[in-house]
């Protein structure tokens, strides 16, 4: 599969965020007709030629040395993520493939899931590149209730959060989540630009979503890795957490992270967080004795 289109917007989207001033360069004289920096002014802060830069944003990077790559990123002023998605979309260039590969879906190991259980005071869960989540401990299942009350297995957080109407609510900052959303899923598709699965997931929210549409198209990409996040669950209201994501080694190499939600201590988050592990283990002794399960429509 060709990604030179990818690596020419994404080079193209960064240029045109940089001004000549914060780039360092005094402004040339007359009208721009660009956003942000020309290729001449990439080129000369890179210390390439402008013909060799023009090349490589037209999506010829295939053999291009890491020592230009990062000329580039510094010229660019990329970002680790941003920087680290240059590198992915060099090493898919050189290595094209022309059919898209369907992978298999991760089994997540035994004990992953025992670890998952012993966290009893946080919500826990596995997820992979394309944002499915391959498992959780009871808590975590219960902060998504939401995802996981939909029809399509695995939940998927990108598909809640662009073709579900209650991610508007259950997300308290929808917009700053949705971004972070496509650009994770950006990312994961300069890892693995012929993963079928992602291919197909990101094509149907193109065709569905104008609101990811937008948000693809920026080019954005991102390193998940700890922050607060809001939500307001529809049993116990506002919750404010703490999260931290990790990568999970696994046998078979494949991209996992395992995130981790707490609450501060003393706060509203934390009791509110208490009475959710409390409603899901209500919510799992009905289920296992036949009982109807307790609602979800708390405030």
């Amino acid at each position: 599969m060709d990604n030179r289109s990818d690596i020419r917007d994404f080079l193209a989207t960064r240029r045109a965020r940089i001004t000549p001033e914060q780039a360092g360069l005094l402004p040339g004289g007359g009208r721009r007709r660009v956003p942000g920096l020309r290729r001449e002014e990439v080129a000369v802060l890179a210390g390439v030629s402008t013909d060799w830069y023009t090349r490589l944003e037209k999506g010829h990077i295939a053999g291009v040395s890491e020592d230009v790559l990062e000329a580039v990123a510094r010229a660019l002023q990329l970002d680790d993520a941003e920087r680290t998605h240059l590198f992915n979309l060099a090493r898919a260039a050189a290595r094209p493939t022309r059919t898209p590969q369907r992978r298999s879906r991760v089994q997540v190991q035994p004990r992953v899931q025992w670890m998952l259980d012993s966290m009893a005071g946080s919500a826990a869960f596995v997820a992979d590149g394309r944002l499915d989540i391959l498992a959780a401990n009871t808590l975590g299942r219960a902060l998504h209730s939401p995802l996981f009350a939909g029809p399509r297995r695995p939940a998927n957080f990108a598909r809640f959060q662009f073709l579900d109407p209650q991610a508007h609510d259950f997300y308290r900052d929808w917009e700053g989540a949705a971004d972070v959303t496509v650009a994770l899923l950006r990312a994961e598709a300069g890892r693995r630009p012929h993963d079928a699965q992602l291919r197909a997931l990101v094509g149907e929210l193109s065709t569905v979503s104008e609101e990811f549409r937008i948000r693809w198209a920026a080019h954005d990409v991102r390193i998940h890795h700890d922050g607060v996040k809001q939500f307001h669950h529809p049993v116990v209201g506002t919750l404010e957490l703490t999260y931290c994501t990790l990568d999970l080694p696994t046998e078979d190499s494949a991209d996992l992270r395992l995130t981790i939600y707490t609450a501060e201590p003393g706060t509203p988050s934390e009791d509110g967080l208490k009475m959710l592990a409390s409603w899901a283990a209500t919510s799992a002794a009905a289920t296992a004795d036949g009982a109807p399960a307790p609602a979800t429509d708390g405030t």
